[in-house]
């Protein structure tokens, strides 16, 4: 590089402001292929997220992480504090499920399932139904204050304001019995907690999908830092076919590019208006880039209205813009070591936790022995510790279990075996156990019990303890 091109650069490095004023970015709506699968995407996440928690199952809420009785129930599943590997696993494979999708198809969650794509995708819904579009949006905006600015600017608003509060009530639902949450709503009797999280969770969505929008996913969002760690050359992004588009230039159907000199792209910036984050993908790859592919339903559009071929803007890779691969070619170098790698592994876990959830036994027992009398001498010479039996009935039908114990010769439960537990509770017992005192060596010797239910032998679990001989 030469010296005049030194200072060329360097005198537009030190003129680049390093602050720059913040600029609403209204955002166009381009209807197409990809944005019907994005509103498919809004309307299935928010009707699992809306409804599930008014489902019922066996009498009950179908899905309530209950943090009151600290039990999670999904359907027909009861899960306990105990459980809490199986929610390490669920993380784990998000965590892989999320690393797979952005090393195959880049920011793909981020564009059609992300909570902050989606609940700004409801709040911009509403403003354009209520203010209109792009345009209508931006003249209102630039206009002086009268009453109808007013009147639908608190439309907005106050339709913003009920969708988040409807939100954090739904998300406080999950936690604590909607229908006891609803009941107490409409009695106004709200506990603290519940009217704080409430607020609290309604607060974030108002702000973060109503008022700051693009800002989380440019300045906030750890997500956009590191997704440049799982991608690679055969990654799919939106891409821009410069060779192509370039130079750009206004021309009609009759475009000749060869007589004009000009690209495709007709520089009509409409890639720029129906961008969430306000970017321009002509400039390449950038971290704002949520791969929404709005700007490839408006690219497409503009080049149906010119005659001209789909796909100016379109999902592609590296490699295949530099070598020009077809849509063959493409899927071919989707198998690499890097996929394949993330799928083993998410394929193992998954597996490996569906085996052990198909196979879990619903029956978890803490045996405690009563360390304030170590052991004692009773009748007939015989040595006795007493332990407390917690057992957790994680079914949701009430069993009655039997319980023995084995370990050392002569060893015996005095008195009542057998526990009855409530479905999806625990009940704690008293047992005492006995042994002849030359039954074992002096000090702590070990021993198991063993706690079967009644009516299903299927559901049986063993417990390790010590058996303390004077």
């Amino acid at each position: 590089m030469s010296n005049k091109q030194h200072e060329t650069s360097a005198v537009a490095y030190q003129s680049a402001p390093v602050f720059s004023k913040y600029q609403k970015i209204y955002a166009k709506r381009a209807r197409g292929f990809f944005d019907h699968w994005r509103m498919a995407m809004v309307i299935l996440t928010q009707a699992v997220f809306y409804g599930a928690l008014w489902l019922e199952w066996n009498g009950r809420q179908a899905v309530l992480f209950h943090l009151v009785e600290r039990k999670f129930y999904i359907f027909g599943l009861v899960f306990w504090p105990q459980d809490i590997i199986y929610l390490s696993v669920i993380l784990i494979v998000s965590a892989y499920s999320l690393f797979l999708v952005t090393a195959v198809a880049g920011r793909l969650f981020c564009g059609y399932a992300c909570p902050q794509t989606v609940y700004t995708q409801l709040f911009t819904w509403i403003e354009t139904w209520v203010e209109g579009d792009r345009n209508e949006r931006i003249r209102l905006d630039n206009g002086p204050l009268s009453v109808r600015k007013a009147r639908l600017k608190v439309t907005k608003y106050g339709l913003w304001l009920a969708l988040a509060l409807w939100t954090g009530f739904t998300f406080v639902g999950y936690f604590s019995p909607v229908d006891d949450l609803w009941r107490n709503l409409l009695a106004w009797k709200l506990g603290g907690w519940e009217t704080f999280w409430i607020l609290f969770y309604a607060g974030f969505t108002y702000v973060l999908a109503g008022l700051m929008r693009e800002l989380v996913c440019r300045h906030m969002c750890p997500y956009a830092r590191f997704q440049s760690a799982m991608f690679d050359p055969d990654t799919m992004i939106i891409t821009y076919d410069a060779p192509r588009g370039e130079p750009r230039g206004a021309h009609g159907k009759d475009h000749d590019a060869g007589r004009e000199g000009l690209g495709d792209c007709l520089d009509c910036g409409l890639c720029v208006h129906v961008c969430p984050t306000g970017i321009d993908i002509r400039n390449g790859l950038q971290y704002e880039c949520i791969g929404c592919a709005s700007c490839v339903d408006a690219c497409n559009q503009v080049m149906d209205k010119v005659g001209q071929p789909r796909g100016l803007i379109r999902y592609s890779t590296e490699n295949a813009m530099a070598r020009n691969f077809g849509r063959r070619e493409i899927l071919r170098h989707v198998i690499r070591p890097r996929i394949l790698a993330y799928a083993g592994i998410l394929l193992l876990i998954a597996s490996l936790a569906g085996w052990f959830l198909a196979h879990r036994i619903p029956l978890k027992v803490d045996v405690i022995r009563d360390r304030s009398t170590l052991a004692r001498e009773v009748e007939n010479g015989y040595i006795e510790n007493i332990y407390t039996l917690n057992v957790m009935n994680t079914e949701e039908r009430a069993h009655r279990y039997k319980v023995s114990v084995e370990g050392l010769p002569g060893i015996e439960i005095a008195g009542t075996a057998e526990v009855g537990v409530p479905a999806a509770s625990s009940q704690s017992a008293i047992m005492l156990v006995r042994v002849p005192s030359e039954a074992g060596q002096k000090g702590a010797n070990p021993i198991r019990f063993q706690i079967v239910a009644q009516e299903d032998g299927a559901i049986r679990v063993v417990e390790k303890a010590s058996f303390l001989l004077p």
